[in-house]
């Protein structure tokens, strides 16, 4: 099963973002790729061979961004009663789907709810 390249496109392009944060280090728990940050996850970044839809979930406090994000085309409160948490599971080969910089805007969102103070003072004055 191939991957839209429109979807991989913003995929990679929120992996690039995330990664760029403050401190941010890709891991792979369970095959998928994961951001963290202080050793806690702030993306969910899946798989990009096509194994399973491309999406990204992130934790969303505002209720703006939460509210804004479960109306993109599939999105869901994430499983394992990580929606509870106000964790977002958005698809990005959906049509219709968030463009890359609206889901960098939700990714950064994010990292700044699980960031240590000084790592978000120091993205603040990038």
């Amino acid at each position: 099963m191939s991957v839209p390249k429109n979807a991989l496109k913003k995929w990679e392009k929120v992996r690039e973002f995330a990664l760029g944060l403050p401190g941010a280090a890709e891991e792979f728990p369970w095959g998928e790729s994961v951001a963290k940050v202080n050793r806690k996850v702030f993306v969910f970044l899946g798989v990009d061979d096509g194994t399973y839809p491309l999406g990204v979930t992130v934790k969303l406090k505002g209720e703006e961004a939460h509210a804004h994000a479960l109306t993109a085309p599939g999105a869901e409160p994430a499983g394992y009663g990580l929606g509870k948490a106000g964790w977002v599971r958005i698809p990005l080969e959906e049509t219709g789907a968030p463009a890359a910089e609206l889901l960098c805007d939700w990714v950064e969102e994010s990292y700044r709810v699980i960031a240590p103070k000084r790592l978000i003072a120091e993205l603040d004055g990038q």
